[in-house]
């Protein structure tokens, strides 16, 4: 397929094509948040749902960008391809974060689906209309975007100055956070949450090797910061331990 054709082929959908806004899972935390009923509706009348496969290309750098939308459920990933072929993890893309950029034609980064990823679409042109004239979509794109640029920087602290211990630990504390966010609780001891990513993705993502993101995995769990109770489901008995282990107190730090 072409590299202007931003959507790839779409697998089994896991939603219901009619859902309602107002029952969508990330309704409080997506770009609708603040909608009115009467702003749900046209809302609805423009969205469709896509389904990407893992490791399937949702959207390339540079390609000319014609729906835009919110990850409904799985993850994805942010990155950049340099001109030698070397790549750059630069984020995560969680449910009820935004893909794309009303008013920007490129896409600025490659977005790929690290796990089976659902989205809610909207074309691009008519969202940019609804944007004019619904106040409260604006608005609510305005706090995603700083809340954007505030992981952004913490991204940077991440990578550039924290060790491996606290850089597993820094994202299985974004995680926990994220949960607890998406289920409208408080991060508190003994959640229990799923790792959508593999030790090789996590790896990739932290800019460490595989053998070093199990082994300190292995650590948390010897320590007791983290209780494995399968390959994906991981409970955190003490969550201002896990925050030690990630450089980082109780109070702030991270964004959910």
């Amino acid at each position: 397929m072409a590299r202007g054709a931003i959507f790839l082929a779409v697998s089994i959908l896991k939603i219901d094509r009619n859902s309602r806004c107002s029952a969508c899972p990330i309704r409080h935390r997506a770009v609708c948040a603040y909608c009115e009923d009467d702003e749900l509706i046209r809302l609805d009348a423009i969205k469709s749902y896509r389904t990407y496969a893992p490791g399937e290309s949702i959207v390339m750098a540079g390609d000319q960008v014609d729906k835009i939308g919110s990850i409904v459920s799985g993850v994805a990933t942010l990155s950049r391809t340099l001109a030698d072929g070397r790549r750059q993890m630069v984020g995560l893309l969680l449910p009820s974060d935004f893909v794309g950029r009303p008013g920007r034609a490129e896409a600025p980064f490659d977005v790929v689906a690290a796990t089976e990823t659902t989205l809610c679409l909207f074309q691009k042109d008519q969202f940019d209309k609804m944007i004019k004239a619904t106040p409260p979509l604006e608005r609510r794109l305005l706090d995603m975007t700083l809340d954007e640029l505030d992981s952004a920087r913490e991204w940077m602290l991440l990578l550039g100055r924290k060790t491996a211990r606290e850089k597993i630990a820094s994202l299985l504390a974004i995680m926990v956070r994220r949960d607890a966010a998406l289920n409208k609780e408080t991060p508190r001891d003994g959640m229990r949450f799923v790792l959508p990513l593999t030790r090789e993705a996590m790896a990739d993502y932290l800019g460490l090797t595989i053998e070093t993101v199990s082994r300190q995995i292995s650590a948390l769990k010897k320590e007791g910061v983290i209780i494995l109770e399968d390959a994906r489901h991981i409970r955190v008995p003490d969550f201002v331990k896990l925050l030690d282990q990630a450089g980082d107190d109780a109070d702030g730090g991270f964004i959910a």
